[in-house]
């Protein structure tokens, strides 16, 4: 096992022997960490955790602490890590509380800029980009392929929707549609669909398409929220994609960025 002399193991860690931990790196109890994960330098990692394979952390991130909650009292609360993920430098991960299932959670095959903030009970999916300074307030779910731009902040208990994709300096206090394009500074709007992140990842003409149609009918008609739900059913053909667009809606409970 690749451990330097000078890193600062806790005996009850779970190291897999093909993990490598760098100089100055403080592993505390309770944590797990799988084949081939790398921990560069002066990494700090606190339990209960589980991380998973083939993932990187760069120097001075710190993952699995107590969250910046008056709220938690030391409860065994954890953090899980899946696979291949780049956590970049001074990236802070805290875990979960009690009022927030006891979990924060972060998929597969996240890149993780420098600066970024993960609160506690967070639940970051797979193949996403958080770009430098992005803040999470507590309890955010971030689906699948969701690109957030530079030192953009999403409040507590928002949900960002899949293949989404949020501009630069953007603060967010609503759902953000999924497969959509948002930029705030102040106050967030949608300009369409995510027509170049979604050609990247294959999806079709017609579906994108229809996505154009149904943000035309959310955003720029005139129409109240159910009343341009009400015409994407009458007039649109529902592709797999407008079936999630409409099922995020329904269960939006912060409203959803127009």
């Amino acid at each position: 096992m690749a451990i330097h002399p000078t890193a600062v193991i806790d005996p009850t860690a779970r190291i897999d022997e093909t993990a490598e931990i760098g100089p100055f790196c403080v592993i505390g109890s309770a944590v797990e960490i799988g084949r081939q994960t790398r921990l560069m330098a002066n990494v700090f990692v606190e339990g209960p955790i589980r991380i998973g394979e083939q993932n990187t952390f760069y120097p001075y991130s710190s993952v699995g602490v107590a969250p910046q909650d008056l709220k938690y009292k030391g409860e065994q609360s954890e953090t899980r890590i899946g696979n291949r993920n780049r956590i970049r430098e001074f990236v802070t991960i805290h875990r979960g509380t009690e009022g927030g299932g006891m979990l924060t959670e972060i998929g597969d095959d996240n890149l993780v800029m420098a600066y970024t903030h993960i609160a506690h009970d967070v639940r970051l999916g797979s193949h996403t980009v958080l770009s430098n300074g992005v803040t999470f307030g507590g309890h955010v779910v971030v689906e699948d392929w969701a690109v957030i731009g530079a030192w953009s902040g999403v409040h507590q208990f928002c949900r960002i929707g899949k293949h989404a994709m949020i501009g630069g300096y953007s603060v967010i206090t609503q759902d953000v549609m999924p497969y959509s394009i948002v930029s705030a500074e102040r106050v967030a709007k949608v300009f369409g669909a995510n027509k170049t992140g979604l050609e990247r990842r294959g999806f079709s003409p017609t579906s994108i398409q229809a996505l154009h149609k149904a943000f035309r009918l959310l955003v720029k008609s005139g129409l109240n929220t159910t009343q341009a739900v009400d015409q994407i059913n009458q007039e649109i053909e529902h592709t797999p994609e407008i079936d999630d667009l409409l099922a995020f809606i329904a269960l939006s409970e912060r409203g959803i960025v127009k």
